[in-house]
């Protein structure tokens, strides 16, 4: 691997061509959370019976007396975690994605953003990697309808450690309600605990001069893996990686691009209302250029194993890398 290719000494990431540990990024939330609960006993937990697969009985085990068991009741989740919140709390609501924010959005928009309480609603099993448990279970609209909403911070995590980060950060913000955007199954842990984060920022993991790679979440590792074979084969990508996608980091975008002038964006959602079209919307007012959209295309998942899905919907660094080759030529 060339080490002057991926930024490892400015951002602490490790060798994405190299085997890495593999953990899911929801596990990253679950210690996150208990860290944020031993640094304020304002923070407090409620879930709508998916404790394990949410990783929220982490907090539930450590923090029994901050915890609250909602039940199969979405609606009831949010509006619980509002009042928690208007009562000086700093609520975390777990459920899978599909069903909050999918279930629960106008609950969500009346009592929380509109009343401007600072809820985090996480959203679990995200994104067609969810696996055999099909389109019913693979939330891929959510980016979309929660950047949507007044006052809504998304953050999408690259990985379990950013996860944490992204976790403690938001604990923090008193003012904001966010949505934490996380996946099912394990993926590679490529950031450590040196490498930055902070809401509303981007980072350029991977500097270049011939293209724009913009990516978030899962995508970003097949970002990584894209430029380096990109490189090796005389193409020269950049490679951004938008952990928080509102608010986005206008200028770290802009600044590749009027460099590059030539951009792919990549997430494991509808590219219709998500990166992609944040991006765009971006581009299109400051900075037009040509822009390949890669994530799912208007379309539900289906049942499958977690590789096959993304290699069938085209969410892989293959893809990602035939896209770049693509744009060059054209």
């Amino acid at each position: 691997m060339n080490k002057e290719h991926i930024d490892v000494s400015t951002y602490h990431l490790l060798d994405v061509t190299s085997e890495l540990e593999q953990e899911p990024i929801r596990s990253g939330f679950g210690a996150g959370l208990v860290e944020a609960g031993k640094q304020n006993d304002q923070v407090v937990a409620a879930c709508a019976d998916l404790t394990e697969s949410t990783k929220m009985h982490l907090f539930r085990d450590a923090y029994p007396d901050r915890y609250i068991e909602i039940g199969i009741a979405e609606q009831n989740l949010v509006t619980v975690g509002s009042g928690l919140a208007a009562m000086g709390k700093i609520p975390f609501v777990s459920s899978y994605a599909a069903f909050s924010p999918g279930r629960n959005w106008e609950q969500i928009r009346t009592t929380i953003c509109l009343n401007q309480q600072p809820v985090k609603i996480v959203g679990s099993h995200a994104g067609v990697s969810v696996g055999p448990d099909g389109a019913t279970h693979q939330m891929l609209e959510d980016i979309a309808i929660m950047r949507v909403l007044p006052n809504m911070v998304v953050v999408s995590p690259a990985d379990s450690v950013e996860a944490k980060k992204a976790t403690l950060a938001l604990a923090e913000d008193t003012k904001n309600p966010g949505y934490l955007r996380l996946a099912r199954e394990k993926t590679p842990v490529f950031t450590t605990d040196k490498t930055p984060f902070a809401i509303g920022k981007a980072y350029v993991y991977a500097p270049g001069s011939d293209i724009t790679i913009i990516a978030t979440g899962t995508m970003t590792y097949q970002a990584l893996l894209a430029a380096e074979n990109l490189f090796k084969q005389g193409i020269d990508a950049e490679v951004v990686h938008v952990p928080t996608i509102k608010p986005l980091d206008a200028t770290t975008i802009l600044t590749s691009v009027s460099k590059t002038n030539k951009v792919i964006t990549a997430e494991e959602g509808q590219i219709a209302g998500g990166l992609g079209s944040a991006v765009a919307e971006l581009l299109s007012e400051e900075h037009p250029v040509p822009i390949k959209r890669i994530g799912m295309r208007d379309r539900f998942g289906e049942s499958g194993s977690p590789d096959e899905l993304l290699e069938a919907f085209g969410l892989t660094a293959k893809h990602i890398a035939m896209a770049a080759h693509h744009m060059m030529k054209s």
